[in-house]
């Protein structure tokens, strides 16, 4: 990794070892070896980025400012969604290089108050081709005020013509932030989520939805060549989700039927 605050630079080799413990940890059978074309989406378990203790905020996050992500003096970070356009395919067991930079850095004024906006752009490349571009979009805010009104999340669809129910648990959460290196305290912390970030109980990654969203979309539609997601709002870990599909949109309907996360896939066209 370089020391540019606009550019960073790691190398991993894609451990197939800990993409087959990802299927395990999702019920799945570990099917992935030495040479086996990764899943879409099962980069974010690799390019991890560990910290000393004291190069972390107060959220388990590395802190923010002298590196990738500016200080926008907002303590409350949130993954709000992200696109995705496949190349080609990531081999399981061969060293790859992930380039970061950051695109864009914004403050806004919200509804509840300043919002900070980060686009990351990540570039994959494996024996010299690159394989993945990816954007990430994150949101930071301000922490919680009791007096404050709570936002009322969108309706989710109900149109759906495949859907498959997905639960989650903290023994899920806590191995998927293990696999990927992500220490934020709303995954794991349940009195720091609930306490410090005023949310209901522990939060289902936001990846995590849009990994299950990828997954089905690749099963129905075959492969992809284009994915983007956008967060609505956050899923409990007690709570029981839909993922939901119709064409080429896909939605994470939640229990009360509000949409958590919708998705748009474009299949790879022969």
């Amino acid at each position: 990794m370089n020391d540019e605050t606009t550019r960073e630079i790691q190398s991993d080799v894609m451990d197939p070892a800990r993409a087959a413990a990802f299927q395990v940890a999702m019920g799945q059978e570990a099917t992935i070896a030495d040479g086996s074309v990764l899943p879409p989406f099962f980069h974010q378990l690799y390019f991890w980025w560990p910290r000393p203790p004291q190069g972390l905020g107060r959220d388990g996050h590395p802190k923010v400012g002298g590196g990738l992500i500016p200080d926008l003096g907002l303590p409350r970070r949130m993954w709000a969604g992200g696109r995705l356009r496949f190349a080609d395919a990531l081999r399981a067991g061969a060293p790859a290089e992930k380039r970061s930079e950051l695109e864009s850095a914004a403050s806004k004024a919200g509804r509840t108050g300043p919002l900070g906006f980060v686009t990351l752009r990540h570039e994959i490349w494996q024996d010299g081709r690159l394989c993945l571009t990816e954007w990430q979009d994150l949101v930071y805010r301000e922490d919680p005020s009791a007096d404050a009104p709570r936002p009322q999340p969108p309706k989710a669809r109900t149109d759906e013509t495949e859907r498959r129910e997905v639960a989650f648990d903290s023994t899920f959460l806590f191995r998927y932030s293990a696999l990927t290196f992500n220490g934020h305290r709303i995954h794991y912390d349940l009195d720091y989520a609930r306490d410090v970030e005023g949310y209901a109980g522990l939060v289902v990654h936001g990846p995590l939805l849009a990994q299950h969203l990828m997954l089905l979309a690749e099963e129905l539609m075959g492969p992809l060549s284009e994915f983007s997601f956008r967060a609505s709002s956050p899923l409990m870990h007690f709570e029981t989700a839909t993922l939901c599909r119709k064409d080429g949109d896909l939605w994470v309907r939640g229990p009360d039927g509000r949409e958590c996360m919708r998705a748009a896939a474009l299949p790879r066209s022969e």
